[in-house]
């Protein structure tokens, strides 16, 4: 099961098992897990039109991701993807809920669970930034579990790049 805490450090990505989570959700429908297949994180990340990469490239990303995954009758149709040093950084690299399931909470689950694991990680005196890319217009969604706004009186805008190896042998 993908614990987002363990007793040694924040945000541990335990791969013995991968047992189903029942948080809330009901046990003859839904459920979350800790896995998905390459094929279908590059199914989600097409379904709301963002951009696709190599399938070993996926691969290597949910390898080393915690991922948290809502199952409909076995069916992926929400997912996180959280990256972290495991120490005081944690990002939330993916929220994708297929579009004929967006608007039912699946993604407010997915960030429920995410924040409530990183809250109860904590040691006593400890801290973690948590940063995320909003999707445009998502940005409200997120303000709701305490994001802040960029740029505010503290911090300038976040910034990010792409950075893509053009050469044939490499082209999906």
């Amino acid at each position: 099961m993908d614990h987002l805490k363990s007793d040694d450090t924040i945000l541990s990505k335990n791969n013995d098992t991968q047992d189903l989570i029942h948080n809330g959700i009901s046990d003859d429908e839904d459920c979350f897990t800790d896995h998905i297949s390459p094929e279908d994180y590059l199914m989600f990340r097409r379904s709301v039109g963002w951009s696709v990469f190599p399938i070993e490239e996926a691969r290597l990303s949910l390898e080393n991701s915690i991922v948290i995954c809502i199952r409909k009758q076995g069916r992926p149709v929400a997912i996180g993807r959280v990256v972290t040093d495991k120490g005081y950084i944690v990002y939330i690299a993916d929220i994708i809920v297929l579009p004929e399931y967006q608007g039912q909470g699946y993604g407010r689950k997915i960030m429920e669970k995410i924040m409530k694991d990183i809250n109860e990680s904590l040691k006593p005196g400890y801290s973690v930034m948590v940063s995320l890319s909003s999707a445009k217009g998502k940005e409200g969604f997120y303000e709701k579990f305490g994001f802040l706004y960029r740029p505010n009186e503290d911090v300038g805008h976040g910034m990010y790049q792409w950075i893509r190896n053009e050469s044939k042998e490499n082209r999906i």
